[in-house]
C-alpha cells in the first residue's frame, strides 16, 4: 500500500518544497496506518474444528503422553531361542512363515497385518487348518511369501519378502533358519516355534506372548490364553480324582505327525488323552521319546524340539491289548489296507473285536491346530468317561471353542472336509 501512494510522484512536482513535504508525511501516515486498522478489525468465529486436526493416536497416548518425537525408534523382543531381535517401536505390517505362524495371526486376530501369505493359504481352503475356513477369502488375495508348511527350516521366498519389506518376519523356524533369513532379507525375524509338549503347555504361552509382544496385541493374546485355560481346567477337573485301576487303557494310532501314518504310528504325552488324565498306553515309552530333549529344553529355557509321535511294535499293541482304540480318519485308507494284508492281528485285538474303536481328527498341521486340540479332548472325555462328561454336547462345545479363537464355528465345514468324529469299522 505504501508504494502504490508514492509511486505517482509526478502529482507533487509543481508545490512548494515544505508543500511537497507536509503532503508527503500526510500520506505516509495514512499508509502506516491502513493495515494497522485492517488487523483490528474483528473476524467471525470458526463453528467447527478443522477436519485436518486429528486427535492423538491411542498407542501415543498410552505411551505416558510422549511426544511422537520423543519415542524411540526401536525395541527388542526375545523369541523362543532366547535371540534378542531389535525391530521397530511399531509394527504395522508383518509376514509369517512356517509352524504356527499365521495360526497365531489368526488367535490374535491381526491377519490384516499381513503383507503376504504362505502357498498352501492362497491356494485352496483345507479344513486342516483351522484358521483357513475363516480366513482364506482374506489370504488368497495376498501375495506368497513362502510355500508353507512346518519343517522348521528357512523356505521363505527372501527375494520377494525384500520386495515387500514388512516391519517383521514371524516364523516357525529353527534358530538357525530365523538367523538365515534375517541375514538374506535384512528384516528382523522373530521366532514363535512351537512343537506340542503334553497338551497346550507353557511353550505354547510363550510362543503367543512372543508374538504378541511383536505385533502389539497382548489384550487379546491374554483373553485368548484365559479361554484355553479355563477349557484346560475343565477338562482336568472332571477326571483328577478318578483312580488310575478305574481308568479305561486308551491308544491312539494312524497319528499325523510330520506327514501319515499307519496303524503303528502312535504318540507319547498325546494331548487329549493328558487334558483328561487318561491312560495311554504308549506313555510307557515316555522316558525314551521326550526325556533328553524336554529336559534340555527347560533347563536352556528353549523351545521344545523333541519327537512325541514314534513307530510302535505291533506284537507291542497286542501286548497292551487297550480298551478303546481311536484312530485319524485322514489316514484310514492306510490302516485298511494293513487289514487286508493281516486281517488275523486286528481280529485279535479287543477293541476291534467289540466295535471300540472311535476317530480322533488329526490336529497337526503345520504345528497344532488348537480349535481341534481342544475339542479332541472334550471327545476323549466323553468316549473315555461318558458320566463325568454326560453335559457336554461336542458340536455345541467345538462351535464354541471355534468362536472364542477364531470368531466363527466352522464345525459342519471340519466334518465334511474329513475331520469328524464317531466310531470306525476296521476291514468293514
Amino acid at each position: 500500500m505504501l508504494s502504490f501512494l508514492l509511486l505517482p510522484g509526478h502529482y507533487l512536482q509543481n508545490e512548494e518544497p515544505n508543500m511537497k513535504n507536509k503532503l508527503l508525511l500526510t500520506l505516509m501516515a495514512i499508509a502506516l496506518a491502513w493495515p494497522l486498522a485492517a488487523c483490528g478489525s474483528p473476524k467471525p468465529q470458526a463453528t467447527m474444528p478443522s477436519p485436518d486436526i486429528k486427535s492423538p493416536s491411542p498407542s501415543a497416548a498410552e505411551d505416558n503422553g510422549k511426544p511422537q518425537a520423543d519415542l524411540p525408534k526401536t525395541r527388542v523382543v526375545t523369541d523362543v531361542w532366547n535371540r534378542e531381535v531389535e525391530i521397530p517401536y511399531e509394527v504395522n505390517s508383518i509376514i509369517c512363515l512356517g509352524s504356527m505362524a499365521p495360526r497365531f495371526a489368526a488367535y490374535l486376530d491381526v491377519v490384516d497385518m499381513m503383507v503376504a501369505a504362505e502357498d498352501g493359504d492362497i491356494e485352496k481352503m483345507s479344513v486342516r487348518y483351522d484358521y483357513s475356513p475363516v480366513y482364506h477369502e482374506q489370504l488368497k488375495q495376498l501375495p506368497s511369501a513362502g510355500p508353507g508348511g512346518g519343517s522348521g527350516e528357512n523356505n521363505g521366498y527372501a527375494e520377494q519378502i525384500i520386495r515387500l519389506q514388512p516391519d517383521v518376519i514371524l516364523a516357525g523356524f529353527n534358530e538357525d533358519a530365523a538367523d538365515e533369513l534375517q541375514r538374506q532379507t535384512g528384516i528382523p525375524v522373530i521366532s514363535i516355534r512351537y512343537r506340542t509338549q503334553g497338551f497346550i503347555d507353557e511353550g505354547f504361552h510363550r510362543a503367543m506372548r512372543v508374538f504378541a509382544e511383536a505385533v502389539g496385541a497382548g489384550e487379546r493374546c491374554e483373553e485368548v490364553l484365559s479361554y484355553v485355560d479355563a477349557c484346560k481346567e475343565d477338562l482336568s477337573a472332571r477326571t483328577k480324582d478318578i483312580p488310575d485301576e478305574d481308568k479305561q487303557k486308551a491308544y491312539t494310532g494312524a497319528v499325523t505327525f510330520n506327514g501319515r501314518h499307519g496303524f503303528a504310528f502312535t504318540y507319547v504325552n498325546f494331548p487329549p488323552f493328558t487334558a483328561v488324565n487318561a491312560h495311554n498306553v504308549a506313555d510307557a515309552f515316555l522316558e525314551r521319546q521326550t526325556g533328553e530333549a524336554a529336559a534340555a529344553a527347560a533347563e536352556s529355557k528353549k523351545a521344545y524340539i523333541g519327537s512325541d509321535g514314534f513307530e510302535v511294535d505291533l506284537e507291542q499293541i497286542l501286548q497292551w491289548d487297550p480298551d478303546i482304540i481311536f484312530l485319524d480318519p485322514g489316514n484310514m485308507d492306510l490302516v485298511q489296507d494293513e487289514y487286508k494284508h493281516n486281517p488275523g492281528y486286528f481280529e485279535s485285538l479287543r477293541a476291534v473285536r467289540e466295535g471300540r474303536v472311535f476317530t480322533m481328527p488329526s490336529t497337526n498341521a503345520a504345528g497344532p491346530n488348537i480349535t481341534y486340540l481342544l475339542a479332541n479332548a472334550y471327545y476323549a472325555g466323553i468316549v473315555l468317561y461318558p458320566e463325568q462328561f454326560s453335559d457336554i454336547d461336542l458340536e455345541e462345545k467345538a462351535g464354541e471353542i471355534m468362536e472364542h479363537l477364531l470368531g466363527k464355528n466352522f464345525f459342519d465345514e471340519m466334518e465334511a472336509g474329513g475331520l469328524y468324529y464317531g466310531t470306525i469299522t476296521i476291514g468293514g
